[in-house]
Parts: C-alpha cells; structure tokens; sequence
C-alpha cells in the first residue's frame, strides 16, 4: 500500500507542476471525436456521464491525461449524459480491446451489462465518481470518488452550524443517485431539507426555478448546490428573489472561487476531482505492470474536503489552472 501512495503521490506532484487549464478543455461526446491518445504502451478508455463544456469534468479528463502523458499511457476520453449513450461508448471502448477502462457510473443499472462484459473481455475497470455501492459487484478492481452521503452529511452540519433552519437541496440530473445521496445526507445532519429538480442543461430556467422556490417559500434561508454551475444560478436566483438565503455548493470552479472570496457562497465541497481523473490512470498501470489492486473492495476517497474563506486564497490558483 505505502508502495501505491507514494507512486500516486508522485505522479500528482508531476501533475501539479504541468496540469493543463480547464479552459482549453473540451470533453468528447458520442457524436464528437476522440480527445487525442497521448501515446504509451497501452491505451485506456475514460468514459464518464459529464456533459460538453462542464468544468466539474474538463478537470477529471485534464487529470487523466495528464496521468497518461506522466506515465506514459494512451488516455482517450469519451463523455456523454445519456446512459444509453454512455453504455455504448463503453461498448465501443471494449470492442476496440482497450487495455483498461475507467467509467463514472451515475445510473449503475444502465451501465452494469457493458461494465460486466468489459470485465469478461478481461479488460480491467476503475470506477470512478458516482456507484461506489455497485463497483465491487461488477467486477471492478477499485473505485476511486467521494462518499456522497458522508458529504452531503457534512455539508448539513456546516450550515446547521452557520444558523440555517431551512435548506433547498437543488438536484440538476435525474436519475444520477449520487445526488439524492448527497441532499439524504444533508438531511440527516441538517433536518429540515426540501429538494428541487432543475435541468443543469437549461440554466436559464434552473436560475428561473431556484428563484420561483425562493420566493414562494421566504423561510428557506439556505440553497445547496450540487454542481458549481448551478451555483452560480444560485446566487443570481437569490439577488433577484430579495432572499435572505446563503448558497453552498459541491465542487469549484472560477464563479465559485470568486463568490466564496466575495462573501456570497459560504463553501465548496471539494471532492478533488482532478484526483478522480489522475489516479485511476496509477491504479491501472500499477495493475497491468505489477497486478497490484487498492482499496480492498472499499472505495479511493477523494473527498469531501471544503473550502471557505479559509483557505480560498490556496486553493484559487489551482482551480484557475484546471487542476482543482
């Protein structure tokens, strides 16, 4: 294991010193070309449920080839939100005999028959980011992410902590069970926790919503975000509702770091993302060289970290560069 870390830990000090900027980072879709391989001696498929632009993802894939070009590893990367899609990429990905596969997994079930035919192939699969409960049972050799209902649990006590009494929990994806998993922890430590659906494709109509519920409900005087785009919509949503309600969020990006710094998000939940790109490119190298595995059927936690006014000014830089 202290073998594992400290190879890990090298190749993320190589990371942090070369990452490349979310914002020349576009993801691949099913309709898109292939983000260019970076080479190496064996080639792995990262095929995640992000969408086009999404700055949560542009640093997963910036980890991940940045891993590939540290350790000298092909890296395609492929995304698309639909699961139908989704499967079909891995599909395509073991058909084109892959010598490793790492796949988020926000509707486990739509996945589970081409994760498992992966498996059969004798590809190995690293889970990553969402279906840590389904990883082991499919046949993958780690999953590597953060524990949504530990972070949403913790996310609860900061703002029962900050004196909220009544929280909105924005849900921006149907059907990805990590983020009725993060607004269920929120509600075990925060109590009193209503959810609203928006569509994180639709952002004008999110911001629209998230206004709507605040100004049909002027007790509620906390909104918890679970993406940082919908974050920032948020904050827009408040300011025209004349709403006393304080935004948090999961997850960084520029908008976020600029509203924490501003006073007018009060924390990010950091899962490190670019750590859920990077290192299952490690774990798989580390397997096909070595047959090492990690975690011992339990997941790589990635998280959750936080960030406020305490410790923005660290962590800024490295989100400006795409690598937090």
């Amino acid at each position: 294991m202290a073998g594992v870390a400290a190879i890990a830990a090298a190749g993320l000090v190589l990371a942090a010193c070369s990452g490349p900027s979310a914002d020349n980072s576009t993801s691949s879709s099913s309709t898109a070309a292939a983000a260019p391989s970076t080479g190496g001696p064996f080639k792995v498929a990262v095929v995640t449920h992000g969408t086009s632009g999404d700055a949560f993802w542009n640093v997963v894939k910036n980890g991940a080839e940045q891993a590939g070009k540290d350790l000298n590893i092909g890296v395609d990367y492929f995304a698309d939100g639909d699961p139908g899609n989704q499967a079909r990429l891995i599909d395509n990905a073991v058909a084109q005999k892959v010598g490793g596969l790492v796949v988020s997994m926000a509707n486990p079930q739509a996945l589970q028959t081409s994760i498992q035919n992966a498996v059969k192939a004798g590809i190995p699969v690293v889970t990553i980011n969402s279906g840590e409960d389904s990883s082991a049972a499919f046949g993958a050799i780690a999953h590597v992410g953060q524990s949504e209902g530990l972070a949403g649990q913790g996310a609860g006590q900061r703002l029962k902590a900050a004196g909220k009494t009544k929280l909105l929990c924005v849900i921006h994806e149907a059907g990805n069970i990590g983020q009725n998993q993060r607004c269920d922890g929120a509600k075990q430590t925060f109590g009193n926790v209503s959810t609203l659906q928006v569509d994180i494709s639709n952002p004008t109509d999110a911001q629209a919503r998230i206004r709507g519920a605040l100004q049909s409900d002027p007790s509620i005087d906390a909104v918890l975000a679970l993406n940082s785009q919908v974050a920032a919509r948020a904050v827009d949503a408040a300011k025209e509702a004349s709403s006393k309600a304080q935004v948090a969020t999961f997850d960084l990006n520029a908008d976020v770091v600029a509203a924490i710094k501003a006073g007018t998000i009060l924390f990010a939940v950091d899962q490190q993302q670019y750590e859920q790109g990077y290192l299952p490119i490690v774990f798989l190298k580390l397997y096909k060289e070595n047959g090492n595995t990690i975690g011992g059927g339990k997941p790589v936690q990635t998280g959750p970290g936080f960030v406020d006014k305490t410790n923005i000014d660290t962590v800024a830089p490295y989100a400006q560069r795409g690598t937090r």
